[in-house]
């Protein structure tokens, strides 16, 4: 793995916090429906929020206007696939399963006729890697770093059934939030950029100020602006709801592993097993 940059001394009131989010299965949806779970291409607003929340230890019902307040960027190191996964949904008492709607009385009424198995389907991604950065007050964001570090409950990419590779924090970092995240060596294993360019050029969602700041992007990409509506209101199952955000995706050019520090002797460097060391590949 890349050799993230240092952690910068707590001298000035606004700094970026880093979170690399990768794992064998993410699913960041910003719709819900029974029969079907959708995933977005990259981790939404309301899911690392819920990520943040939950190594704090925060309720359900406690508020998050301090977390949604923070500016979000999210880079895309690696896309991942797309992996449908079949689901089907019985009753293990053996009966039939109820309608969607209600009676009067506030009761679902069991399937006429009889229906006991239902299908539904959820979506995921496989082996993505993103790099999100929060920009925002310089306090609140150690304090995250620390509880991500040692969260509360356990963390998530998305769903509670998909869990994130270590380390998820990349500590604090000084600059804007485009510029912090252009200068982030890229976040795939090193070993699978020796051979590669010195820079690459990523996919990058930007929302706040950092959306309006230069628009100098790789030659042959373009940059779209759309909105979000992926910002939570509340986290509380009988009160939750989301609002808007105006985000940018446009490009930015990201440093490699590809230098000459990049070698199976530099201790910096990811020391996973790979079956060709010995070959010297």
């Amino acid at each position: 793995m890349a050799t993230p940059s240092p952690s910068v001394p707590s001298d000035t009131g606004q700094a970026v916090l880093l979170l690399r989010l990768a794992g064998p299965l993410q699913s960041w949806g910003d719709r819900s429906a029974f029969n079907r779970r959708d995933t977005r291409p990259e981790p939404t607003k309301s899911g690392i929020i819920g990520l943040l929340a939950a190594a704090e230890g925060r309720p359900r019902g406690e508020s998050v206007a301090d977390l949604t307040a923070l500016r979000l960027g999210v880079r895309v190191d690696q896309a991942g696939r797309l992996l449908r996964d079949y689901h089907t949904v019985s009753d293990y008492r053996g009966g039939p399963l109820p309608q969607a709607g209600v009676s009067a009385k506030g009761v679902q009424k069991p399937t006429s006729p009889p229906k006991f198995t239902h299908v539904t389907t959820r979506f995921y991604l496989e082996d993505a890697v993103f790099v999100a950065g929060l920009a925002g007050p310089r306090d609140l964001l150690e304090r995250l770093d620390s509880a991500v570090r040692r969260p509360a409950f356990p963390l998530a990419l998305g769903r509670r059934s998909c869990v994130p590779t270590q380390p998820v924090s990349l500590g604090l970092r000084e600059g804007s939030l485009r510029t912090v995240l252009a200068n982030e060596p890229w976040q795939v294993p090193a070993r699978a950029q020796r051979r590669g360019p010195r820079s690459v050029d990523l996919r990058v969602v930007l929302e706040g100020q950092e959306a309006l700041e230069g628009q100098n992007v790789p030659d042959g990409q373009n940059v779209e602006e759309d909105l979000a509506y992926d910002v939570p209101v509340n986290f509380d199952p009988r009160a939750r709801a989301f609002t808007s955000r105006r985000i940018q995706r446009t490009w930015l050019s990201v440093p490699t592993a590809a230098t000459a520090s990049a070698t199976k002797n530099d201790p910096d460097v990811d020391s996973g097993h790979d079956p060709f060391a010995l070959l010297g590949w």
